[in-house]
């Protein structure tokens, strides 16, 4: 993109027309979180308030699979939270770019996220003093926020209204959409090591420990593999 673009006048009509693409494509799994919500024993107005509250695919994701599986309401925030600790790192980056104070810096938060880092760190940053990074950011953050939650009230209310979920075999569908937003990342051995390590442990402690454990346990994992290699290779921090 840097090499398409070279003023703000330029980029500005591309990066609004990716944030919405990028909106578009994540609602889809917005109809799904709502769907797994509801499936997994939360109203349609807890399934929502958590979307709008947490607004984190993975951790979101994780929350209601917890719940579903029977595992208690800590170990679900838990895993939850451990899975959100990358939108944290993404913040230090970000607040180079942003620059932004006071009741701003709390929204900045709210919508750090992987797609609106990745929309704004695709940007140039020469473009009139990261003008153009800062669009992306706050466009790809807003586009995803407004259709993840529209489409998580969709699909809550389309789980709702069919009756028993399990009858349509929407009880699945929690596995199916961790499956689908964790496979487009294994992308490196060091990603496939770390899944099929993960499942493994899943599979040894699922008949030895509470709902929800197993999926904690992998969660830190991934953690202390993410913190060992930002350790020994820096510069990943840029």
């Amino acid at each position: 993109m840097q090499g398409e673009v070279g003023t703000y006048a330029n980029a500005r009509p591309v990066i609004l027309r990716n944030a919405v693409f990028i909106g578009l494509a994540v609602s889809v799994y917005g109809v799904s979180f709502g769907a797994m919500g509801v499936t997994a024993g939360l109203s349609v107005l807890q399934t929502s308030v958590l979307s709008l509250v947490m607004f984190t695919g993975a951790s979101q994701l994780a929350f209601v699979g917890v719940i579903a599986a029977g595992g208690a309401p800590a170990t679900a925030i838990a895993t939850a939270l451990l899975l959100g600790v990358r939108n944290a790192m993404y913040a230090v980056r970000m607040s180079t770019l942003l620059r932004v104070r006071h009741g701003w810096r709390l929204l900045a938060a709210q919508l750090t996220i992987d797609e609106s880092t990745a929309l704004s760190i695709a940007q140039d940053e020469s473009i009139e003093d990261g003008r153009a990074s800062r669009l992306g950011f706050w466009a790809g953050g807003v586009s995803v926020f407004a259709l993840w939650n529209l489409a998580t009230v969709i699909g809550a209310l389309g789980a709702q209204a069919i009756g028993d979920p399990k009858a349509f075999g929407l009880d699945t569908a929690i596995v199916a959409g961790l499956a689908g937003l964790l496979w487009p990342r294994l992308r490196d051995r060091e990603s496939w090591t770390v899944a099929a390590g993960s499942l493994a442990l899943a599979l040894i402690m699922v008949p030895f420990t509470p709902a929800g454990v197993p999926v904690l346990s992998c969660a830190l994992i991934a953690f202390g593999v993410a913190t060992t290699t930002l350790r020994r290779h820096p510069e990943v921090r840029d």
